[in-house]
């Protein structure tokens, strides 16, 4: 029989998730990265943690910088309570100790603070200080032999935090349970910090470049949605049976509607109403069987306003509870971040309808856009695992010749039903059309159909033969 590893939680959104449930009980770990990349940060929340579910922690500073200024810093962050230090987190200043006396006097010390402090979690600030105190890489090995040994003798979790990136040979490397190295890549203008667990002994993580950001709150840690769901976290819902897209003629289009828990993306250029579409499949969201409409482009208030349009109440169904919406703008923001967000909201509010406008601005925020197929495969399976149905939108901003280019050349297999829609002029008028692509485990009709917005009401027939088939662009000013 495998015996489980006890579990010290961080209390650190999403870090546990890497650690497979929390840092192991009385195990080491190294904390590294550059100064600012928020190693004090995490040691800090975790330490603040600890103590609100009754354990005790020894913060040792090994560096010139008071306590009074750490405090000063902390105090911004929520997790900092005042109430606490000097009783359950209790702060030492060890650089005179170790600067005066030398690393056999700082283990000393330690020891008798582990010991008065019956502390269960140390934090070790300033391990490049040490390092430089050290006659030879085995002093340094001693030091931190040392340390581990009274602190595994009192049933006490360490983290030693240091501003050097140590190398995997390194002394302290080998001596300690595990790595966790944060970082800042530059992306353009933009800033992203990153996140990796390098070593991870006798335990299982999740590996590679992960991203974080700091918030009122401090750490927040999102780990890649491909990792985090590789398979989805509940078995894929058997249901086949079929909902209203909100649109009757596209429902006898399709034999019958939606399929429950699938997944439906409609391509098309700005203007053409891919907007209109997913609104009107919100349109059917009940308090019972909640809709979202999670957003990039248009503002809450324009979607209202859109909505009147179309006459759907959507502020009333807010405040019955059968609609939500969440928008964030696309100049800042976090790939998995937002998809974090999104899977939070489904699960907090039980959605069953979910609007995406658009896959293409969620894309914007990413920086490596080759993992978006990865990334969109995951969402979506984790998705219909919790019986969402999915509308989604892609902007196509090149659909203006007689070409039709796939937005990523592996998108159209993560969903279920693909439609395409497109302009076209004829005698001296602009109209829509709709083309289904794909319907996956359904018959369909694969005629071309002429989308008619008129009167609040959408519907869609067959378009002629002979009408011709030159694709235009949208009249400027218009709206998706």
């Amino acid at each position: 029989m495998v015996e489980k590893l006890k579990r010290l939680q961080s209390g650190i959104d999403g870090l546990d998730a890497l650690l497979n449930g929390g840092l192991v009980e009385g195990a080491s770990y190294i904390v590294q990265g550059r100064p600012g990349s928020g190693k004090t940060i995490l040691a800090n929340q975790l330490g603040f943690h600890h103590v609100r579910n009754g354990g005790r922690v020894l913060v040792a500073t090994l560096l010139a910088e008071s306590h009074d200024r750490l405090f000063q810093f902390l105090s911004t962050l929520s997790f900092f309570d005042s109430s606490k230090v000097g009783a359950e987190i209790q702060f030492v200043s060890a650089f005179d100790t170790l600067e005066n006396e030398g690393l056999d006097e700082v283990v000393k010390l330690l020891r008798r603070e582990i010991s008065r402090q019956k502390a269960t979690v140390m934090i070790v600030d300033g391990l490049l200080n040490a390092r430089s105190k050290a006659d030879s890489p085995i002093d340094t090995k001693k030091f931190i032999l040392e340390l581990q040994g009274h602190a595994a003798f009192a049933g006490c979790t360490v983290l030693f935090l240091t501003s050097s990136r140590l190398d995997d040979g390194s002394p302290e490397h080998t001596m300690v349970d595990g790595v966790i190295e944060m970082g800042e890549e530059l992306f353009g203008t933009r800033s992203v910090r990153r996140i990796q667990l390098r070593k991870t002994r006798g335990s299982s993580a999740l590996t590679g470049l992960h991203e974080c950001e700091i918030t009122a709150d401090g750490l927040v840690v999102y780990p890649r949605l491909e990792s985090l769901y590789s398979r989805p976290s509940s078995s894929d819902s058997a249901n086949m049976t079929r909902i209203a897209s909100g649109i009757d003629s596209l429902d006898d289009i399709l034999g019958g509607g939606l399929y429950s828990s699938s997944v439906s993306l409609v391509m098309g250029p700005s203007g053409i109403g891919k907007t209109t579409l997913g609104l009107k499949f919100l349109a059917k969201s009940t308090a019972d069987a909640p809709g979202l409409h999670f957003g990039f482009y248009e503002s809450p208030q324009r979607l209202r306003l859109k909505g009147l349009s179309l006459g759907i109440d959507i502020e009333a169904m807010e405040e019955s509870g059968a609609l939500s919406i969440v928008w964030q703008p696309t100049t800042e923001g976090l790939l998995d971040g937002l998809g974090s967000r999104l899977l939070s909201i489904v699960k907090e509010r039980g959605i069953k309808r979910l609007f995406i406008d658009s896959l293409s601005g969620m894309t914007r925020v990413s920086t490596n856009q080759g993992r978006i197929t990865d990334f969109y495969s995951a969402l979506m399976n984790e998705l219909r695992s919790r019986g969402v149905t999915v509308f989604a939108s892609w902007e196509m901003r090149d659909l203006f010749g007689s070409e039709v280019n796939s937005p990523n050349s592996d998108l159209s297999s993560i969903v279920d039903n693909l439609m395409l829609m497109r302009f076209f002029e004829n005698r001296s008028e602009l109209s829509r059309t709709l083309s289904i692509l794909k319907v996956r485990d359904s018959s369909y009709d694969p005629s071309r159909f002429e989308v008619v917005i008129r009167d609040q009401d959408v519907s869609l027939k067959k378009a002629l033969r002979n009408e011709p088939s030159v694709a235009t662009e949208p009249l400027p000013g218009s709206i998706s």
